[in-house]
């Protein structure tokens, strides 16, 4: 497909009533604000719905800055396979090897880490098919506890050692189960090797290679930079319903599985890389995009990445995540040129009640911009 010159892309792409109708049944489904930035054959489309504050009516800010939640692991995963591709780490190498004073199970590699096939304890807590949960630290969001430790430093060692301390979900490599935990071991698996930090390596690594101005890994720090939306937090007590600003936390409770801070431009630049495989060599984009079955109906799990099928409309590489009241989304087809990515606020809850309408909402999505043609999938 040729794509059209700048001047008449930009004009076509200017009337979009079909995205900014979806955007504002998402604000009406209970989301507090919503931006989403389109690139496709009819050019770049930017739209916002919602407000930026509860209480205000200014709209959340098109390339403001946003807490990207789980997106943060397609980060760490695409960082640890530039240290592959410069001999620092290896895939099939047990992680105890790298970090030998944990008590890892040896047969547990950094690929079932990347995998989220290690088996290993997620130390946010475990939801069991059978009902049974197992909860994970404090600041797990969950009620007022979120809110009074939103402040706290949690340092990567002390997930580590919470989480091995639980019973595994499964044995390593024979099962799948989203886990933060893997890629808090990764995140220690990179210090070691590099000896820097991973906000360092990945501002060397991912950053710097592709021009990520407006994406920041924090460690412990509490602020996000402007401009940005508010995130909120709601918990009950004593029969009353509180609502707190919580756009301003300690995200050290989900350490690089979730902690980083970008923008829908940024976001949009940085999927694209990876799913064309600009970003990383042939072979190992091939391996960061294989799949293997997952309890996800209809989706695959490479390295850090989904894959998900379109059916004849091709697939897109894809992830999205939420940090307390923040949430982005990624999408982008195999050749990079077709993408999709969204930045959210809303007013979180221990009972996660916009679960089900942020997940309907971001299907809307997906079939307005990547089932309304024929897609491309490249040979295998």
């Amino acid at each position: 497909m040729t794509l059209p010159t700048q001047q008449h892309a930009t004009a076509a792409a200017q009337d979009r009533p079909e995205l900014q109708a979806i955007l504002d049944d998402i604000v009406d489904s209970g989301i507090t604000g919503i931006t989403l930035r389109v690139r496709d054959e009819h050019g770049e489309w930017t739209g916002a719905a919602g407000r930026s504050e509860i209480d205000g009516d200014a709209k959340p800010p098109i390339d403001g800055h946003v807490r990207i939640g789980s997106n943060t692991k397609t980060f760490t995963a695409a960082l640890t396979l530039r240290l592959v591709a410069e001999g620092r780490i290896a895939l099939d190498t047990p992680a105890s090897e790298y970090l030998p004073e944990f008590d890892l199970d040896p047969r547990i590699t950094v690929r079932m880490l990347l995998q989220h096939t290690s088996g290993v304890f997620n130390f946010t807590g475990e939801y069991y098919p059978d009902g049974t949960v197992v909860s994970g630290i404090p600041a797990t969001p969950a009620g007022r506890e979120w809110v009074d430790n939103r402040f706290v430093t949690y340092a990567p060692e002390d997930l580590v050692r919470l989480a091995l301390a639980k019973p595994a979900r499964f044995e390593p490599g024979t099962d799948w189960s989203y886990s933060n935990t893997n890629y808090v071991i990764v995140r220690l698996i990179v210090e070691r090797v590099t000896g820097r930090s991973v906000a360092e390596e990945t501002d060397r690594l991912i950053f710097q290679p592709l021009g990520l101005s407006g994406t920041a890994q924090p460690s412990a720090e509490t602020d996000i930079a402007e401009p940005h939306a508010h995130a909120y937090y709601r918990y009950e007590e004593d029969g009353e319903a509180h609502t707190t600003d919580v756009t301003e936390h300690n995200p050290s409770w989900i350490s690089s599985g979730g902690d980083m801070i970008s923008t829908s431009q940024d976001l949009q630049t940085f999927i694209s890389s990876i799913a064309s495989g600009t970003l990383l060599p042939a072979e190992l984009h091939a391996e960061m995009c294989a799949t293997r079955e997952t309890p996800i109906p209809g989706m695959g799990y490479g390295l850090g990445v989904f894959v998900q099928d379109l059916g004849a409309h091709g697939r897109v590489i894809t992830h999205n995540g939420g940090a307390a009241g923040f949430a982005a989304l990624m999408y982008a087809t195999p050749d990079g040129r077709r993408t999709m990515t969204a930045t959210l606020n809303y007013v979180d809850d221990a009972a996660m009640s916009l679960a089900i309408p942020f997940q309907q909402g971001s299907q809307r999505l997906v079939d307005a911009v990547f089932r309304t043609g024929q897609v491309a999938t490249p040979a295998a």
